[in-house]
């Protein structure tokens, strides 16, 4: 029987100007799951009149970024000269590979009523061959995205492959992410070709492998077999893994790399000012202090 390897807790990072991320991986108990080497849940929050999220330009290496949001929007630039407003069910996908520069801002029509944001944030940790691919950026809407019902559960395959289903998102190794509603006491049998897995609970509470999970917390687990998740309450989850990537990466900041070398060239790179910069952004985040 498949066990539970190790629940994660969302820890509270706060971004600035009250907009706060539950933050999963990674964690001191877990660096990656399959390719997945960041997940950020971001809100929900509800802005005033006025307000919304500044992200300003930063740099990325080794790594591909992925937003998706339940709610809200979320307007995209880069270096790149990519412009592309995201919203719920949407995909954004981000390759950074040798180094792209983004910035994410609300959206000034946005900002002339109250509006909310709640979402996921995540990065893919690029597989060795594609660690310095060419930078790239691709939208895919919502209605592309494959979107059924499994076992009466409703699903949207993000990207990867799962239940003989397919996104047309281009990914660089084999995983799966999917957006799941269970509706209570309804049942999943979670996919079984992967062989890292993982279930983030963004609402509700559920029963997996015979423990109960509760929002905001990420359940890893073991190798193997092909466990039911059973909603205990209406719930939303994201189910998420993949093939595990050849050697160690190592994490600083925005930078990914399985070269501790690469990512010290990175800092030194984005000090210098030798990132392309994002068109019409005059503002940028300056390296943090090691």
């Amino acid at each position: 029987m498949t066990t539970i390897a190790l629940t994660i807790e969302a820890r509270t990072r706060d971004l600035g100007d009250g907009f706060t991320v539950g933050r999963v991986l990674p964690s001191p108990k877990r660096r990656l799951v399959g390719p997945f080497i960041f997940f950020d849940h971001m809100g929900p929050t509800l802005f005033e009149p006025g307000r919304g999220i500044d992200v300003r330009p930063h740099p990325h290496i080794g790594l591909a970024t992925v937003t998706y949001l339940f709610d809200g929007a979320i307007m995209h630039r880069d270096s790149l000269g990519s412009a592309r407003r995201i919203e719920p069910g949407d995909v954004n996908w981000m390759t950074a590979g040798r180094g792209i520069v983004h910035s994410e801002r609300t959206a000034e029509a946005d900002r002339r009523s109250s509006s909310s944001l709640h979402g996921i944030q995540s990065w893919i940790a690029l597989p060795l061959a594609d660690e310095e691919a060419a930078p790239s950026f691709t939208h895919t809407a919502k209605e592309q995205l494959p979107s059924f019902d499994h076992e009466g559960v409703r699903l949207r395959l993000i990207a990867g492959s799962a239940y003989n289903r397919s996104s047309p998102v281009a990914v660089f190794s084999r995983m799966f992410y999917l957006d799941g509603e269970l509706a209570e006491g309804h049942s999943l049998t979670l996919p079984e070709e992967h062989e890292e897995r993982a279930v983030y609970v963004v609402e509700g509470a559920v029963e997996l492998a015979g423990e109960r999970v509760e929002a905001r917390r990420m359940a890893v687990l073991e190798p193997g077999g092909a466990p039911t998740l059973k909603a205990l309450t209406g719930a939303r989850v994201m189910l998420l893994g993949g093939e595990p990537l050849t050697g160690e990466r190592f994490i600083w900041w925005n930078f990914v790399s399985s070269d501790q070398a690469r990512i010290e060239q990175a800092k030194q790179d984005w000090r210098d000012g030798r990132f392309a910069s994002v068109p019409g952004e005059t503002e940028f985040i300056p390296l943090p202090e090691d």
